[in-house]
């Protein structure tokens, strides 16, 4: 799996551990404005997909004006309000250092709109690593192939030289649907037996692992 030239990452749940801000931030939301809050679990599934599609899934009743509202309270909620941390996960930054080393060329497919990966890039100091990223608010939600499709062409990649890394079941029907190959991992999202219905090249529990699986130490 060290052939790849072309290793695309998700951001939140699979370099980021912001599943708990993400949760918190919606559930608050919706008490914020008189919506029924979603559960833990619930707020959970919807990481990946595009803010807007988020809202509509744990809210099919609001008509567009309140999702608009509640995507606006969302994004007073994750920015202004909360402080739950949300720290890269353990190995990232050695992983990232060692595939760049190694002339891999790096890119981030991500739920988040523009502003909020830049936002954390710049927090995480991170955006030096990645040669192309694609946002929530230029392409199509996942898990349409939009995304990894544009990075393709924007790279000149061919979908056999390219890996897509990611937590969730909406990351890895996407890369199913490009046709590249996908590696899932369980500390995130979704668990194993959700991702395996994907047909992933492989499932690991660990950025340790994953290291192992993508560079050649």
């Amino acid at each position: 799996m060290h052939t790849y030239k072309l290793v695309i990452f998700d951001w939140d749940g699979t370099l980021m551990d912001s599943v708990d801000r993400i949760v918190y931030s919606m559930q608050a939301s919706a008490i914020a404005l008189s919506f029924e809050p979603p559960s833990y679990n619930q707020a959970k599934q919807i990481i990946g997909l595009s803010l807007p599609k988020a809202i509509q899934t744990l809210f099919p009743s609001a008509d567009d004006e309140q999702v608009q509202i509640l995507m606006a309270q969302y994004k007073h909620q994750y920015v202004e309000v909360n402080t739950t941390p949300t720290p890269l996960f353990n190995n990232a930054l050695d992983l990232l250092t060692q595939l760049k080393q190694e002339n891999k060329l790096l890119a981030v497919a991500t739920g988040k709109a523009r502003a909020g990966l830049k936002r954390v890039w710049q927090v995480s100091d991170t955006e030096h690593f990645f040669i192309a990223s694609r946002c929530a608010d230029e392409c199509a939600s996942k898990p349409d192939p939009d995304m990894i499709n544009s990075l393709l062409n924007e790279l000149n990649i061919k979908k056999h030289e390219a890996v897509m890394i990611g937590d969730t079941s909406f990351d890895l029907e996407m890369a199913q649907r490009a046709g590249v190959d996908s590696i899932g991992v369980t500390y995130g999202v979704h668990d194993s037996k959700v991702l395996s219905k994907f047909q992933p090249k492989a499932i690991v529990d660990s950025l340790v692992e994953l290291q192992q699986l993508l560079t050649n130490s």
